[in-house]
């Protein structure tokens, strides 16, 4: 309840709230917390303290447990090991997630994909090639089940049996759009449908740019198939440069409006221009099959510190990682384990590869 609750008070957004976990540990302590004690807190100050301390909202917490054990929906706090790990490294990621469905939101290989709600038949064209190349690659796509390219990524995946997320900008006891119920219900068994949202919550217009964020920051490339110069998509795009994500988009005429924001990303450097899937494939590393890891002996890096031999032990298992898996296994977070990996680049004991892949050399 208490987890609920907290995402749920006045002026406590995403990033306040994981500070007061840091604190804390449990959500049940914050709101037990003295109103003095919560204001010297680091960034509370007077105004989050007496927010958290006059919510008595409660019983919409309680129904809202009601709601998701009813339905089989799981929760997931920040903290949990559901949670997707790729949006730890985010620092706007949401406290809480509502999800339901059968897909590993931790998988290896994760793609967003958006783009235009008006697509041309060249986009569809484009989204679903793309995808059907895809189908062998074990990759999980995820999109926001808006029309358009959305609609057509979710369908041609499903076509495809490739499993496919929607990320909602509502409550799970809702589909927006409605046309799109069917391919929700489908979803749900080979793949699935995340939000931050608690039921009620209608798809108003404020709730797409979070929905953006979790489409962003999610994956571990972000393609954009068809937008405009003014389209939803660019937002999507700038979050998951911000998120040092790797951006991809496909290119159109110079004279097509609905390619202009694809063009503009690839000629502003903001995006890879891509053709194909195996665009994608290559530059991520996906292609690749992997050679026999050489055994590594580690008093030979006698000189390295404890968290860079921490890293170093993961090529024990394969040659090359991607920089969210290492962030994943090894619990640092993306600041920190940049800093490792460039040491250890810096030493000449592993190769920085397009894609954000890291490669061992010895």
């Amino acid at each position: 309840m208490y987890k609920i609750a907290l995402t749920k008070v006045p002026n406590i957004g995403n990033v306040h709230a994981k500070s007061l976990m840091q604190f804390f540990k449990e959500p049940a302590q914050i709101f037990k917390a003295s109103k003095s004690h919560l204001e010297k807190l680091e960034g509370i100050g007077s105004i989050r303290a007496n927010s958290i301390k006059a919510f008595k909202d409660f019983d919409v917490c309680i129904k809202e447990i009601d709601f998701i054990q009813k339905h089989g929906i799981e929760s997931l706090f920040f903290t949990d090991e559901k949670y997707p790990k790729r949006l730890t490294n985010c620092y706007d990621s949401p406290v809480m997630l509502y999800y339901k469905g059968s897909s590993n939101l931790n998988a290896s290989k994760i793609i967003s994909i958006v783009g235009t709600r008006n697509n041309s038949e060249y986009g569809k064209q484009i989204c679903e090639k793309f995808i059907s190349d895809l189908k062998l690659k074990d990759v999980l796509i995820v999109s926001g089940l808006a029309y358009g390219i959305d609609t057509i990524a979710h369908r041609t995946a499903l076509n495809n049996n490739i499993e496919t997320i929607g990320v909602l900008a509502h409550g799970l006891d809702r589909i927006y759009p409605s046309a799109n119920k069917q391919l929700a219900k489908e979803m749900i068994f080979r793949g699935g449908l995340i939000t931050e949202f608690i039921s009620g919550t209608n798809p108003d217009k404020q709730n797409f740019p979070n929905r953006n964020r979790i489409t962003a920051g999610i994956c571990d490339a972000l393609i954009v198939i068809e937008t405009s110069k003014k389209g939803g998509s660019l937002i999507t795009a700038e979050i998951a440069n911000d998120y040092n994500k790797d951006v991809f988009a496909f290119p159109g005429k110079a004279t097509d409006i609905k390619s202009e924001g694809c063009n503009k990303l690839i000629q502003l450097n903001k995006a890879h221009l891509i053709t194909h899937a195996n665009d994608l494939l290559e530059m991520m590393q996906w292609n690749e099959i992997k050679s026999n890891v050489k055994k590594i002996t580690p008093q030979l890096f006698y000189h390295l510190n404890e968290e860079e031999l921490e890293i170093l032990e993961f090529f024990k298992q394969k040659i090359d990682w991607q920089i969210d898996e290492l962030c994943m296994l090894s619990k640092m977070n993306n600041s920190k384990i940049a800093v490792v990996l460039l040491s250890l680049e810096m030493n000449g004991i592993i190769l920085s590869l397009p894609g954000k892949i890291y490669r061992y050399l010895h």
